[in-house]
């Protein structure tokens, strides 16, 4: 039976994307969902809620409302919990002087009048209109998408993305699908929205937008450059579900060409412009260049080499000589410990005797890889995004070498927009290692160029090993061959520490599901525990180098690494246990989305973004912000919070620059980084590398994975878990071959 209640709220004891169950101060039990705010806004506030009782399972007797009010003044409740930079004392005086709809017109089109008041400067000015625009924005898109059960969750992030567009509930009523252009919003988060807003399931913008949906899936997510019709058109089906409704994706398709967002190639295949573009540059670049011919540079390198005391294997001594004899690209490539570094010092000490040091560039994608490669070689080095943000006004970069490290980590479209900008007449060296994983995104440019040898080539295979004790590059270089390594000696760089149920498969046919789920579980529980004694037995050195300020050797000095994000070993669990012995006594913190950040973390920044950003040097001297592109995998420390305006300011050593992250942007943009995937550490280095290894990550284990997380260990690897979920890792290779238009050109 319906009914209406009036009472206050007093606590929250469940909430998710706006749905919400709490107790009134009444002590009655209510559930539904809120979407003009975030539901913490009105805990305390008094409400009146229409619905019906319902029984619970786990809160028992609840008032189930489909109807919500907060009973105070409108604006006088948006303002004060909601609009950024108002105070209730503020927010009163404010609306006593000039009425409700008075103060709305005022911040909607005359918000200077606001500095007549006290306490309101221009800083503040700013940030009331910066957050104003944002929220009535998102009350007009909550009334608007309310009767589409939109979370409040999606309504934030659909507001906050459409800020600056004008009449956005027009725009998203007359194509839904324009949705899927916002982070974070797939199609089928859109489509549901415009089934239920009433568009026809064969209407076109839907056909078109699920195209994009899956050659972006199958590209940028899977790796491929292109797909084969017959591969998309059966995507289509399952995520439309049609059945043979080809005659659409004809037209579709068509019409996507004639736009030139597609391109259809030999074999039936369909490429994203951009990337098939990327690719064939790519192409065109390497053989052209593979052709031309430098003209060589000393007449004796055994003299050159002497003189230098560089002295050199067989296999590094014939990539020097390709360079010598004229090569103006080649391609170097080496497992962990082959030399690779030594081989690049020399090449460019090589072509140092005619181009002047100003003239050598060398670069990668990591700020640790960039570092690395010039400690290494002596040559100055750089991230490949911040010499493109550098020389971004420029046609070609002003340099007659450019050497590129970690190539196997570099995706098509990156690599292509790295060497728009090199001049013809560089020379340019590719290293890497195509035992590690693919690149993130796209393509497989390395892979690629050594199947189809586009250019010279040469592979370092000879480990060099530094010490008897030292075992890492050897354990790495079975594990890339597919053969189980004597993991289980003594070793001063390499441990393995077995944490494994005993007599396992044996009770396997004597307990219950229910009871062997309970042993795994506390197995995966004594592996945190072993890499906890880990952690306590590295604190101290941690902690040495973060309170003398060393933040980059503090960031790199201790690293949990894991397969996966989810489950009890996964990075997000461990990253929540780790902070507690890392981080345990912050200052202050920050929560948000079941994550807490405190003060002084180690984060990671998780998407390419324009962010509103700092020199180190100039943060400290309070010059003005620059906006730079942020990129994915970025290494910094937490090391202010500025409560007041909702703000978190992260450090970045590497790259040498300070990131503000409005407290919304946080969960789109930061995660801790105690612990990370092996994906996420790619072309990383860090001192010590801790990784569990147990059957609960088996659909993730492969030759490559196994291979790049030890590789980044630089003194220590230490590898906790059960040896049989290790060994058949060790001996199961990756299969997938990606789809690229290099191959298919």
């Amino acid at each position: 039976m319906r009914e209406t209640i009036i009472g206050q709220i007093d606590r929250i004891l469940f909430e998710d994307d706006g749905f919400f169950i709490a107790t009134l101060k009444s002590k009655e039990k209510i559930s539904g969902t809120y979407l003009e705010s975030e539901v913490s806004h009105i805990k305390d506030s008094a409400i009146t809620l229409s619905g019906e009782w319902s029984e619970h399972k786990k809160y028992g007797k609840t008032f189930k409302f489909d109807s919500i009010k907060v009973n105070q003044n409108h604006l006088f409740f948006f303002l004060n919990k909601i609009v950024k930079g108002f105070t209730k004392k503020l927010s009163a005086e404010l609306i006593e002087h000039f009425g409700s709809d008075g103060l709305v017109e005022i911040l909607d089109s005359d918000i200077e009048r606001l500095l007549e008041f006290k306490g309101i400067k221009e800083k503040r000015l700013k940030k009331i209109q910066t957050s104003w625009k944002k929220f009535r924005s998102m009350r007009k898109l909550g009334e608007f998408l309310s009767p589409f059960d939109v979370s409040q969750a999606l309504l934030t992030t659909i507001a906050t993305a459409m800020r600056e567009i004008d009449e956005p509930c027009t725009k998203i009523k007359e194509n839904p699908y324009i949705l899927t252009s916002i982070n974070s919003i797939g199609f089928k988060r859109a489509d549901e929205l415009a089934l239920k807003m009433g568009v026809k399931a064969q209407d076109e913008n839907r056909i078109s937008s699920a195209m994009d949906f899956t050659l972006l899936n199958y590209c940028e997510q899977q790796g491929n450059s292109c797909i084969s019709k017959d591969t998309l058109f059966s995507g289509l089906d399952e995520l439309l579900g049609f059945n043979d409704k080809n005659h659409l994706y004809e037209a579709a398709l068509v019409e996507r060409v004639a736009e030139s967002s597609i391109v259809i190639m030999k074999n039936n295949r369909v490429s994203p412009s951009r990337l098939y573009d990327a690719e064939k540059f790519l192409y065109e670049t390497i053989t052209t260049r593979a052709k031309n011919d430098s003209g060589g540079f000393v007449k004796n390198l055994d003299e050159f080499l002497e003189s230098k005391e560089l002295r050199l294997a067989e296999q590094q001594r014939e990539a020097v000589m390709k360079i010598n004899e004229g090569a103006a690209i080649l391609f170097l490539v080496g497992y962990a410990g082959t030399g690779k570094s030594t081989t690049s010092k020399t090449i460019l000490e090589l072509l140092n005797t005619r181009y002047e040091t100003k003239e050598i560039m060398a670069c990668a994608l990591s700020g640790i890889a960039s570092q690395r490669i010039a400690d290494t070689t002596g040559f100055e080095s750089a991230t490949i995004q911040s010499l493109l943000v550098k020389y971004e006004s420029a046609d070609k970069f002003p340099f007659g070498v450019i050497l590129i490290d970690e190539a196997s980590m570099i995706n098509s479209s990156l690599f292509a927009r790295l060497m728009h900008k090199v001049r013809k007449d560089a020379i340019v060296v590719v290293v890497g290692d195509d035992a590690q994983l693919p690149p993130i995104g796209a393509g497989n440019v390395l892979s690629d160029v050594l199947t189809l040898e586009l250019a010279p080539i040469v592979k370092l295979t000879k480990i060099y090993r530094q010490s008897e004790d030292q075992a890492i590059r050897l354990i790495a270089n079975d594990i890339r061959r597919g053969i189980v390594p004597a993991y289980r000696e003594k070793y001063e760089d390499f441990e393995f520490l077995e944490v494994s149920i005993q007599n396992y498969y044996a009770l396997r046919s004597q307990l219950s599901q229910s009871k062997l789920q309970e042993l795994r579980e506390s197995n995966l529980q004594a592996v945190i525990t072993e890499i906890i004694h880990k952690v306590v037995e590295s604190l101290q050195k941690a902690r040495y180098r973060l309170n003398n300020k060393q933040i980059k050797e503090y960031l790199n000095y201790f690293q949990v690494i894991t397969p996966m994000k989810g489950g009890t070993l996964g990075a997000n669990n461990l990253n929540k246990v780790l902070q507690e012995y890392f981080n345990p006594n912050p200052k202050k913190c920050f929560k948000k989305g079941g994550v807490e950040f405190r003060l002084m973390d180690k984060v990671v920044h998780t998407k390419n973004e324009n962010m509103t950003s700092w020199s180190g040097d100039g943060f400290k001297a309070g010059e003005d912000s620059n906006q730079r592109r942020i990129f994915n995998g970025m290494s910094g420390l937490l090391f202010k919070i500025e409560e007041a305006d909702e703000q978190l300011f992260v450090f970045y050593p590497n790259e040498d620059i300070v990131v503000v992250y409005e407290y919304e942007e946080v969960k789109a943009y930061l995660m801790l980084s105690y612990a990370l995937t092996i994906h996420k550490v790619q072309g990383m280095e860090y001192d010590i590398v801790v990784i569990p290894m147990t059957f609960s990550h088996f659909i993730m284990h492969n030759t490559k994975l196994i291979y790049t997380a030890i590789t980044r260990a630089k003194h220590k690897c230490i590898i906790i878990g059960e040896g049989a979920a290790f060994e058949s890792g060790c001996k199961k290779f990756e299969q997938t071959a990606r789809d690229t238009v290099l191959l298919e050109l």
